[in-house]
């Protein structure tokens, strides 16, 4: 099970290699509380090479898989083929895997089996788009994605799941829910999981905030007490700004 404090950073399609690696080795001088739990998740065709360099206090996280264990799929990758490279997280459901690919509740489920069964941990990514916040049925719209891709779960195996909440009209706008909003929603997911299993089983899930996550809002965020951790984008980048992350959860 992972820790309730964890800061995950997720590089998207950016970066070279050597630059990956940089980043990787200036994470590695960072201190931190030891009681928290530090993710990269870097471009597919590094992870092997960072896994292999990372410390033990960093966990290396791809940021999609197939949802077959092989087969003729050119151009993906599985999560057995991930936990062989050395790889423990995979991030599942982001909002651009499912508005630029179409990816659907039903297939990312299929994903959270793939990655259960390789013993890779979930991280997944759930949340509304701005015109489903202002119409008021964000909790709907989340209480929807979460029981779609997670409901099935047996409570062995949803105890392996990292849950993240990124508000779709947050993610790389600069706007950030705030501090209240976050509590609210995160409050709301705790207790769809206690509803599918028990309160004993959701208050150890650690449910993380995603959507411009800064230096000069982590620690609100953070505090705020169903508010676990964050899954940070573009500030992941920035090696001072992801250290001030982590940083700011104590």
């Amino acid at each position: 099970m992972s820790s309730r404090n964890t800061v995950a950073g997720n590089w998207k399609m950016n970066t070279s290699l050597e630059e990956a690696k940089a980043l990787l080795a200036n994470l590695g001088d960072a201190e931190w509380n030891p009681d928290t739990t530090v993710i990269v998740a870097p471009p597919a065709p590094y992870l092997a090479v960072l896994a292999e360099r990372a410390s033990d206090r960093i966990g290396i996280a791809a940021q999609n898989c197939h949802a077959q264990d092989s087969g003729a799929y050119t151009g993906e990758w599985s999560a057995s083929m991930l936990a062989s490279a050395g790889v423990k997280y995979c991030i599942l459901g982001h909002s651009e895997r499912r508005a630029l690919f179409g990816e659907t509740d039903a297939l990312i489920a299929e994903k959270v089996n793939a990655c259960l069964a390789a013993g890779i941990v979930p991280i997944y990514c759930c949340g509304e788009v701005k015109e489903e916040r202002e119409a008021g049925t964000q909790n709907q719209v989340v209480g929807g994605q979460v029981k779609a891709a997670l409901g099935h779960l047996s409570a062995e195996d949803m105890a392996k799941v990292i849950i993240a909440y990124e508000p779709v009209w947050a993610i790389g706008t600069g706007l950030t829910a705030s501090d209240e909003q976050a509590q609210e929603m995160h409050a709301h997911i705790r207790g769809l999981v206690a509803e599918m299993h028990s309160m004993d089983l959701a208050v150890l899930i650690p449910i993380l905030y995603g959507g411009s996550v800064k230096p000069g809002n982590a620690a609100g965020l953070f505090a705020q007490p169903d508010v676990d951790g964050g899954l940070v984008g573009g500030a992941s980048l920035k090696s001072a700004d992801f250290e001030a992350i982590i940083q700011a959860h104590g």
